[in-house]
């Protein structure tokens, strides 16, 4: 059973949109047998300014991935990395224990958008 959150976001995904001109672009999963998500931010300051995401997984994959750019958006790089798979489940209100593993995909191409902003700012 899932949680009126997590209906409410796979039905109304929040930032579900190909940002074109992003900072930083994070995918993970592979398109050809599987779940996979990307993930894309504009940094201003070092604060995640703007934050969109596309994904091709189940309900609780979409749910999950909407629900990390909420979170993620308006914090710190640094505040941003600290975002863990649970932290996207309790926000979520719960996800039946075997789909746990779909809020992982967020939470991961969020990192992989970091990583890619950071190495264009010739940070690592």
């Amino acid at each position: 059973m899932y949680s009126n959150t997590v209906i409410d976001h796979f039905m109304s995904p929040r930032n579900a949109w190909q940002m074109p001109d992003a900072d930083g672009i994070g995918t993970i999963g592979e398109p050809d047998c599987g779940d996979h998500c990307m993930m894309f931010i504009k940094v201003r300051e070092e604060i995640i300014h703007e934050i969109s995401f596309l994904i091709f997984g189940c309900g609780a994959a979409v749910a999950s991935g909407s629900m990390t750019t909420v979170l993620a958006k308006g914090k710190s790089i640094k505040e941003a990395l600290e975002l863990t798979e649970q932290d996207i489940i309790n926000a979520l209100d719960g996800l039946p224990e075997a789909k746990q593993h779909c809020s992982n995909l967020g939470v991961a191409a969020l990192q992989a958008a970091i990583k890619d902003y950071l190495a264009k700012q010739g940070e690592s």
